[in-house]
């Protein structure tokens, strides 16, 4: 068989020429390109643990709600809110309902600050009362005003909020559906309504939406993914944005690994469970030298670096968004690892690594899902292993063909992981699965360089089992905590 991956390969017995086919859904190729654009900030985002989904979504959602009541022609004089699905099910574990409250009184994730969050908690929960920015004191009763819906979930995802403002005789005058759709990306019931295909920005010169295009794209043109989407980001935002906003990413989430290396303790949430990142780190550190370590030792360092991140997570730490913050230990593990083991690594290449990562997760979100609770944790942890699996290749000298690869091979081997928070928090099995993410990629990225980009599966057919394996996945398997280890853990 032909390369999978090249424009002129066959597949179900159509030529890519013309029509590209996965499952039922049938692409066109060769200049009918839909405009899709999914900026690298927007996969790459700084925010706070221990859940994109569950804690920054909700944040962000009752942020968006403060604006429309300030645009609102009526006065408003309290709130009320409900959170369904995934949210209510899994939501204390999550701090949803805390990230709510907060959002309500105008924290934002990247202007989070921990001491004045818990002093506008306690305030709130003494008066009653919050005080948003730029309004006048709104009514809230904690205890009252926010409810955890444990019934069906909305119509249009496993992670709905419903938020209302209320007039002076507590009647609801304005009232918004909002989805948490994974990797703190929210929309409202009618921009869900409206389809997830709806950039509307100025072009951009390489606007391909699934891996095919991409490959075609590279190939026509003679650059590198990362260079395609580098171009594409200073069509939108300029090359200064990106320089400094690439740098910035990096610089949070090496810092979280850092702070994660020399913290220990135990992590809140009931479960007693305790942070093993240091504990691990100081025995390698110990170890050096010392002729005694096993080759496999190197996964130990890739595991000790995304657990660090991923117990700052648990801890409600910062973190990025890569793509979520369950699966924010992986992209950040996996550079640490190159950049400290790997010879020839050079951090001025970061930027083309998280430039190709950000096209491979954008493509799994347009085709398919990041989100736990709409796909489980192959699209959580899955999706992060294959993008660090496709920057570690494209910055050890791998061709597109070869990246393309990588991502497939680690994607392709989380198909059906299921997301079964113990006690619904991002701790058990979450924090250690990181860790396997990380050493997947490493070993997807390894086998597509031995490789020369030929293979049997495409990324985008993977991509599209996914997408198909997470929507016939029972519920309970997905960020419910209503089956796997979430029920079978004893004391839990």
């Amino acid at each position: 068989m032909r390369r999978a991956t090249s424009f002129s390969a066959q597949f179900f017995g159509v030529s890519y020429g013309k029509l590209y086919k996965v499952g039922n859904h049938v692409h066109a190729l060769l200049g009918n390109y839909r405009q899709m654009f999914l900026s690298v900030f927007e996969m790459f985002k700084v925010g706070i643990g221990p859940s994109s989904s569950h804690t920054m979504g909700p944040m962000v959602a009752a942020a968006n709600f403060l604006d429309r009541i300030r645009n609102a022609p009526f006065e408003v004089h309290g709130l009320k809110g409900s959170l369904h699905g995934s949210l209510a099910f899994t939501g204390v574990g999550h701090a949803t309902d805390r990230a709510t409250i907060l959002g309500l009184a105008g924290f934002t994730p990247d202007n989070y600050d921990h001491e004045q969050a818990e002093d506008a908690l306690n305030q709130i929960r003494e008066s009653g009362v919050i005080h948003p920015r730029d309004l006048p004191p709104l009514n809230f009763d904690i205890k009252e005003d926010l409810r955890f819906d444990f019934g069906p979930a909305l119509a249009g995802h496993a992670n709905g909020m419903v938020l209302m403002a209320t007039d002076k005789q507590g009647d609801v005058i304005l009232e918004e559906t909002y989805y948490s759709i994974g990797g703190g990306f929210v929309l409202t019931e009618a921009e869900l309504a409206n389809g997830k295909d709806t950039d509307e920005g100025e072009p951009v010169p390489y606007p391909f939406k699934t891996a095919v295009e991409m490959l075609d794209m590279a190939q026509r043109s003679g650059k590198t993914i990362a260079t395609m989407k580098k171009e594409n980001e200073i069509a939108r935002g300029g090359s200064v944005k990106l320089n400094e906003g690439v740098a910035r990413v990096w610089e949070v989430m090496n810092n979280c690994i850092e702070r994660g290396l020399v913290t220990d303790g135990i992590l809140p949430g009931g479960l007693n469970v305790r942070r093993r990142a240091k504990g691990i780190y100081d025995a390698l550190i110990a170890e050096r030298g010392m002729n005694l370590t096993a080759p496999h030792t190197i996964n130990d360092w890739m595991i000790t670096y995304a657990m660090a991140v991923n117990e700052e997570n648990a801890a409600g730490g910062q973190v990025v968004t890569a793509p979520t913050n369950g699966a924010a230990g992986v992209m950040p593990a996996t550079i640490r690892y190159w950049l400290d083991h790997v010879p020839g690594a050079s951090k001025s290449k970061i930027p083309d690594f998280l430039l190709t990562a950000a096209a491979i997760g954008g493509l799994v979100k347009f085709n398919a899902s990041i989100s736990g609770a709409e796909a489980g944790c192959q699209a959580e942890v899955g999706s992060a292993s294959a993008m660090a699996a496709a920057g570690l290749c494209a910055v050890m000298g791998g061709t597109p063909e070869q990246v393309e690869n990588a991502a497939e091979i680690a994607l392709e081997h989380h198909l059906g992981m299921t997301c079964d928070p113990v006690k619904g928090l991002v701790q058990v099995p979450c924090i250690e699965r990181n860790g396997l993410g990380a050493i997947k990629a490493v070993s997807a990225a390894s086998l597509a360089l031995r490789g020369d980009g030929q293979h049997l599966v495409p990324l985008d057919s993977v991509i599209e089992t996914m997408r198909q394996t997470g929507h016939d996945m029972h519920e309970k398997y997905k960020e419910t905590s209503l089956g796997g280890l979430a029920v079978n853990v004893p004391n839990c």
